[in-house]
C-alpha cells in the first residue's frame, strides 16, 4: 500500500474499557478479519479514484478522475496472507495534467493491521468508548512498532521504504468489524523528503445474502502527501458492490 482526510466528526468524550474487555475486542476485530478477506476477494465493486496536485495555498492545481473495476485476490494460509489489487480501467478524465501525479493504491485494506499476521507489528491501546452519531464505538489507538513488518510500503525511484503509521480506528464493539481508520507518519521521512503522509478509510455496511450484515466493507479511503516542494491529495470511492461465488461445471463433449 501507498499514502488525508474524509473527516467525520468523533469529538466526543471517551470512557475506557476494562482490559479483560479490550482482549475480548481485540479477538473479535482479528476473528472479522477472516471474514472480511473472505468477502472482499468474493466481490467487485467499481473504484472511483480523483488525484489532486495541490499549490501551497491548498488549491488544485492539476485533476485526474479515473474508474476502473476492482477486486481484491486474496490467498491465505493460517496467519499467512497475500493480497493482490486487480484494477481495470474503464474512464479516465483529465485535467491541467502538467504536474506528475501521485499513484496510491491498497488502502481499502488498511484494516489489516488487526489480522495475526501483524499482530505483533503494532501496538494497540486499551479502546475508548465513544458516541458516534447514533452509534457507540470503541476507539483503539495503534503504533506500529519499527523494525516489525509493516502493512505499507512507498516506492520511490524503484526502492521500496516501509511506513511506520499511528493514528486511531473505530470499531463497532459487538461484531469487531472495523468502520473508519485515521492515521498517519509517526515521524517525517526527512532521509527521503516525505514530510507528511496522512491515511483517512471509511467502511460501511455492504448486505449481501447469506453474509453477515455486520460486516463492513471500503466506501472512501483519502491520502495526502508532502513534500517540502509537492503536495497531493488522492481519494479513492467504492460503490457498486457485486458478490461473486466461482462455482464452474465443465463439460468436455467427446469429439465425433
Amino acid at each position: 500500500m501507498k499514502a488525508a482526510a474524509i473527516v467525520a466528526s468523533l469529538l466526543l468524550a471517551g470512557v475506557p474499557a476494562r482490559a479483560a474487555d479490550s482482549a475480548d475486542l481485540l479477538n473479535r476485530v482479528r476473528t472479522q478479519m477472516s471474514s472480511f478477506v473472505k468477502v472482499f476477494s468474493d466481490v467487485r465493486c467499481t473504484e472511483q479514484v480523483e488525484q489532486d496536485k495541490l499549490n501551497k495555498n491548498g488549491k488544485i492545481e492539476s485533476s485526474e478522475k479515473s474508474t476502473f473495476d476492482y477486486l481484491v485476490i486474496a490467498q491465505e494460509s493460517g496467519s499467512d496472507l497475500s493480497l493482490q489489487e486487480s484494477r481495470l480501467q474503464q474512464q479516465v478524465t483529465v485535467k491541467k495534467t502538467n504536474e506528475p501525479m501521485l499513484v496510491t493504491n491498497g488502502f481499502a485494506t488498511f484494516l489489516l493491521i488487526f489480522h495475526p499476521m501483524y499482530q505483533d507489528s503494532f501496538e494497540f491501546s486499551p479502546p475508548q468508548m465513544e458516541t458516534v452519531g447514533t452509534q457507540t464505538l470503541a476507539r483503539i489507538a495503534f503504533r506500529h512498532i519499527r523494525n516489525q513488518p509493516s502493512t505499507a510500503e512507498l516506492v520511490l525511484r524503484g526502492r521500496e521504504y516501509p511506513l511506520e503509521f499511528a493514528g486511531n480506528a473505530w470499531i463497532d464493539p459487538a461484531s469487531g468489524s472495523v468502520v473508519r481508520i485515521d492515521a498517519g507518519l509517526e515521524q517525517p521521512m526527512d532521509d527521503i523528503g516525505l514530510r507528511v503522509m496522512h491515511v483517512d478509510v471509511l467502511y460501511a455496511p455492504v448486505h449481501f445474502r447469506g453474509v453477515d450484515d455486520s460486516l463492513r466493507l471500503p466506501a472512501a479511503a483519502t491520502v495526502e502527501v508532502e513534500t517540502a516542494r509537492q503536495h497531493w491529495r488522492n481519494v479513492h470511492r467504492f460503490t457498486n458492490y457485486q458478490h461473486f461465488n466461482v462455482d464452474v461445471d465443465s463439460t468436455v463433449r467427446a469429439q465425433p
